[in-house]
């Protein structure tokens, strides 16, 4: 069912409307068996950055279109709703793109940013390490000195799109202290030394490809460097917040899909002479479901708008994915539930959307982590909440 929506313009309005219009008739009918394939939808981004959804969020003169992050986040909604895979793989795009479109100069994003936004190239966000997980600080990848620049070393881990971008964000240290030394760069993805793992074989987003990076003395100049050297742990955190309000928004959609499956099945199914609907246990169970989706929308809302307008929303984002993907499990899990045997078979999205909802909890930082940082955020121990994002 569609679902009611409060944008703050008539363009924005139109523009997610368009997005779901686009998303159900170009998505939905090839989710299931691209899924089980495990294909990678390439061709699916570029379309995707045609309509201008990779570059939503960005300003107009960057090649944007200069949207509100609350309208981006709920047109990338409506995405997931139709493909989870592409949503979190769009997700992640635009997460790639915020270091060079907020820290980069004018002339690295004038060069490199508009054929990130129009989708001629994709994005892959290069922060984790096999050891290292949610603390940056214990990040081991070097960028040492070099004649032209960078010789980069170390190995990623976790890099949604990892093989298949054309650009790596990737995160390394300059010099011997951590994390000061933390320095962002961006890695074409063909240049020398740079190689990738195997695909993860995950239980669920079959469609997205997750792969391990490894970079064997990778030259990267000076004009690929974004920011100073130093400044790639609050680069890094800056697109993490903004990261975890489009897994959130992911995650909503993919709650309202399997809301919406289990109300047209319970609408259907008759059993006693009657439709399950109508008994009152199926509709307190799917009044739960429908609250739970609400209330993750409603988060990552509140932090979208106070972005938009400036404010901090660091606790805000950690709250708005610690909710979304929490209910993303639990709404998808009831959803198998509703549905009964038919749920449990692949015969129903029910199953896909229920091992799909499970890493919502992990990437971008696990719950957990999110817990920890709204709760050094109101003690006010800040100074140790930045090692702690991932």
């Amino acid at each position: 069912m569609a679902v009611e929506r409060l944008l703050p313009t008539d363009e924005g309005a139109e523009l997610v409307a368009l997005v779901r219009e686009v998303a159900r008739a170009e998505l939905v009918p090839r989710a299931a068996a691209d899924e089980a394939a495990g294909r990678y939808p390439r061709d699916v981004f570029a379309m995707l950055g045609g309509l201008g959804l990779l570059g939503m969020p960005y300003p107009e003169e960057l090649g944007g279109l200069g949207q509100p992050y609350e309208v981006y986040l709920q047109a990338l909604e409506e995405v997931a709703a139709a493909w989870m895979s592409v949503g979190v793989g769009v997700s992640v795009h635009v997460m790639s793109c915020h270091p060079l479109a907020t820290w980069g100069t004018p002339a690295q994003q004038e060069r490199l940013l508009p054929d990130l936004v129009g989708g001629d190239r994709l994005g892959a966000y290069a922060l984790s390490e096999p050891q290292a997980g949610s603390d940056i600080a214990g990040l081991t990848s070097r960028a040492k000195r070099s004649d032209e620049g960078y010789a980069l070393h170390g190995t990623k881990a976790w890099v949604t799109h990892g093989s298949q971008a054309d650009v790596y964000t990737v995160f390394a240290r300059v010099g011997e202290s951590p994390p000061a030394g933390l320095t962002c760069f961006l890695v074409p993805g063909d240049a020398p030394g740079l190689g990738f793992g195997a695909p993860e074989r995950k239980m669920g987003l079959s469609s997205s490809v997750t792969a391990g990076l490894h970079l064997d003395g990778v030259a990267v100049g000076d004009d690929r460097r974004i920011g100073a050297e130093g400044q790639g742990m609050r680069i890094a955190l800056s697109a993490l917040d903004s990261g975890r309000l489009g897994i959130a928004a992911c995650a909503t959609g993919l709650a309202q899909a399997a809301l919406d499956l289990a109300v047209g099945y319970a609408q259907e199914r008759r059993q006693f002479g009657r439709a399950v609907a109508e008994f009152q246990g199926m509709q307190f169970l799917l009044a739960d479901m429908a609250a739970a989706v609400d209330s993750a929308r409603a988060t990552y809302l509140l932090a979208a708008r106070k972005r938009d307008a400036g404010m901090a929303f660091t606790r805000d984002a950690a709250v708005a994915k610690l909710v979304a993907t929490d209910a993303a499990m639990r709404v998808t899990t009831d959803a198998v539930q509703v549905l009964g045997g038919y749920g449990y078979t692949t015969d129903f999205p029910a199953e896909r959307f229920m091992r799909e909802a499970k890493v919502t909890q992990i990437f971008e930082g696990t719950n957990q982590i999110q817990r920890l940082v709204i709760g050094r955020q109101l003690l006010g121990s800040l100074g140790g909440s930045s090692r702690a994002a991932r």
